[in-house]
């Protein structure tokens, strides 16, 4: 028994003629009468009742013919998603992010995305630049949102929006009152820095003509925000990260003289062939509305 045989059982069923439904079929009457006798040979009964004006079904044909109508209704439901996922159309995304500037950015173009492609689900992985890395160079993900720079011999990539850095510090540790502090004011406080950041920041700090006073470094950002609360020294993060942690006692400027920035990127492993959903993710960011973004 096949689905051949079941769409041709079917169609004599709701026809109630062999004439009819051959011609349903766009097949001569022969042919189905033979698949008939042949399917009720396979299953060792009868599910026809046959009379020279009218064929019915016997309580096994009833049987049959509800379980057809399932069987053809998955194999269709089946053949729209196999299509569907090899266009792109259905199917998951798995996506690697950082945790500062990711949680707001990805959500804005997930929702631009989702409004094109609602069938896509998505698997979402959180980690600091080097966990990222590794999980795409794992292809436990399709694409992943780091901190530049990167490889460029090993990933290709498109850039997203630069992000100003910040210091944040206890209220009672800063005294300006402008929104901005020059990096000079800096110069001879303890510092708090990520790790990633450490070579930018210093570099920044020599072209003025200064060594930071790097207290203390690390591959979160949160014990950095916690450390400036508890008064041992002023973190510089990006602007985005001031989101992971929240407390009034807190205060942040954004770094002036010169503006402190760092720049992500959406990234790939290239040379490698890429899902079809990944494919139309990283193709949406030139052509969608994104404030900023822009191809690399």
């Amino acid at each position: 028994m096949d689905i051949r045989q079941l769409k041709y059982f079917l169609a004599v069923a709701e026809e109630g003629l062999v004439t009819k439904a051959a011609d349903r079929l766009h097949i001569t009457q022969s042919p189905l009468s033979q698949q008939m006798i042949l399917l009720e040979k396979e299953l060792g009964v009868q599910l026809l009742q046959r009379t020279k004006k009218h064929i019915g079904l016997t309580e096994a044909g009833h049987v049959l013919k509800r379980r057809a109508e399932q069987l053809l209704d998955l194999t269709q439901l089946t053949m729209n998603e196999v299509r569907e996922t090899a266009n792109g159309i259905r199917g998951k995304l798995t996506i690697g992010t950082i945790n500062s500037s990711g949680r707001l950015l990805l959500p804005e173009v997930i929702r631009i995305f989702h409004q094109t492609y609602p069938l896509i689900s998505f698997d979402l992985r959180q980690g600091d630049t080097q966990r990222i890395l590794e999980l795409l160079n794992s292809h436990l993900i399709d694409i992943g949102f780091v901190r530049l720079p990167i490889d460029s011999f090993l990933y290709d990539s498109v850039t997203v929006p630069t992000e100003s850095m910040v210091m944040v510090a206890n209220s009672q540790d800063i005294t300006v009152e402008d929104e901005e502090i020059p990096l000079t004011q800096l110069k001879d406080q303890p510092l708090l820095i990520h790790r990633r950041y450490e070579t930018i920041i210093s570099d920044y700090f020599h072209q003025n003509g200064f060594e930071p006073n790097i207290f203390c470094t690390s591959d979160e950002i949160v014990p950095l925000l916690t450390w400036s609360l508890c008064r041992l020294g002023i973190a510089i993060v990006p602007e985005f990260a001031i989101n992971l942690l929240s407390n009034a006692s807190l205060t942040v400027k954004k770094i002036t003289k010169p503006i402190v920035s760092t720049s992500s990127a959406l990234i790939w492993r290239k040379n490698e062939e890429l899902p079809v959903t990944a494919t139309h993710f990283i193709s949406m960011f030139p052509q969608k509305d994104i404030p900023s973004l822009s191809p690399k």
